[in-house]
């Protein structure tokens, strides 16, 4: 039950908080834009809103896995905990419990989202150009008698997008970079994922058990939305810098490479721009997590009543 209300609950967060997720990306890696809004009118201005979308296809095709393992892997690696701590899977489990089993779920999502995260930075960051003809006129200094003048040159084109789709993509950054290219700032994203999903789980913990009505044992709609908007944005406050630093080291890669590692990434990344490079997007990530949470968990809870509703 827990593996099908994740991978519903995933597609309807997805579906909501990926333009947002877009500018997000490109904030933190393209020094060029002064805010939020600046990025949102250029993006808008160069590739309408299309642009905003570019790369979904990918994320919507696999965030129902990885959506799917993150709740179930939470949920089954609980269930272990209390069997083995209080004897029974069914019993309230701890705060150390919650938090154990969080960090678990971030680590086990790293191994499916690393090669999805980096074919969507690649694709969300990449430059949108389009053909361009000129062509040379004759100097009005001739004299008219001249014979006409050669053929135009061939029109002069400006290379297009290096990746057409998310497939292509992927396989053009395993035939460039190798296997390693697709797992390119994995070491970023095991950290952000591991102490952030277990900042996740904690908080929707607390703050459904504060927000349950007296004498019930969940908390109604209203109290879902609050409590999973709530903890989208603690997580993501705990998991943007390294965000940053993930998605710096994922688009590392289109061009000539600059950072050699996490550790030099987050020595340069700080060095060149000063510490609040590592909190680009902070404003962006938690206002795009309360939405895309409030979603999820609604989804997720609505979808394991439903279930449970049709198996009694």
């Amino acid at each position: 039950m827990d593996f099908v209300a994740g991978a519903i609950g995933g597609v309807c967060g997805v579906a909501v908080g990926y333009p947002l997720d877009t500018v997000k990306v490109k904030i933190q890696t393209e020094p060029k834009y002064r805010g939020i809004w600046h990025c949102v009118w250029d993006t808008y201005r160069q590739e309408r809103v299309r642009g905003f979308y570019r790369g979904l296809s990918l994320p919507v095709c696999t965030v129902s896995l990885v959506s799917s393992v993150s709740f179930g892997t939470y949920h089954h690696c609980l269930a272990h905990i209390c069997r083995f701590r209080y004897g029974s899977p069914e019993a309230k489990p701890a705060k150390p419990d919650i938090t154990l089993s969080g960090f678990a779920s971030g680590l086990v999502r790293v191994f499916l989202t690393s090669p999805t995260e980096v074919a969507k930075v690649r694709l969300q960051t990449q430059t949108q150009t389009q053909t361009q003809t000129q062509q040379r006129r004759p100097s009005a200094s001739w004299p008219s008698a001249a014979p006409p003048m050669c053929p135009a040159p061939p029109a002069c084109s400006v290379p297009g997008p290096k990746y057409r789709g998310p497939l292509h993509c992927l396989a053009t950054v395993a035939r460039e970079e190798g296997l390693r290219g697709l797992y390119k700032g994995s070491s970023a994203l095991l950290f952000r994922d591991s102490h952030s999903f277990a900042t996740y789980f904690l908080s929707y913990a607390i703050l459904c058990e504060q927000l349950t009505p007296t004498g019930h044992s969940q908390p109604d709609v209203l109290g879902v939305l609050v409590a999973g908007g709530c903890a989208g944005v603690l997580a993501w406050a705990v998991a943007t810098p390294m965000d940053v630093i993930k998605s710096r080291l994922q688009a590392d890669g289109q061009g000539q490479r600059r950072y050699r590692g996490l550790l030099h990434c987050v020595v340069t990344s700080v060095r060149e721009d000063g510490p609040r490079v590592l909190f680009k997007g902070l404003t962006l990530n938690c206002c795009r997590a309360f939405p895309v949470n409030m979603v999820v968990f609604v989804a997720y809870e609505a979808v394991l009543r439903l279930i449970r509703g049709l198996s009694t």
